[in-house]
């Protein structure tokens, strides 16, 4: 698994701890968390499909 997609991963998994922690505490600032997990998210799938395409191409040509 490529480094970038596990840092991408682990700061998914914080943002959805402090989101969660955010809304027991009653706060709406777990939105905010909420948001920075979807994004995070998505970078790690980018990633995931990016090293997946490079690795297939590579094993391709040569």
């Amino acid at each position: 698994m490529p480094r970038l997609a596990l840092c991408t991963l682990a700061v998914c998994v914080l943002a959805i701890a402090a989101a969660v922690v955010s809304f027991a505490r009653g706060s709406w600032l777990g939105i905010v968390w909420i948001l920075i997990a979807g994004i995070s998210s998505n970078m790690a799938w980018y990633y995931l499909r990016k090293a997946r395409a490079d690795r297939e191409r590579t094993g391709a040509a040569g």
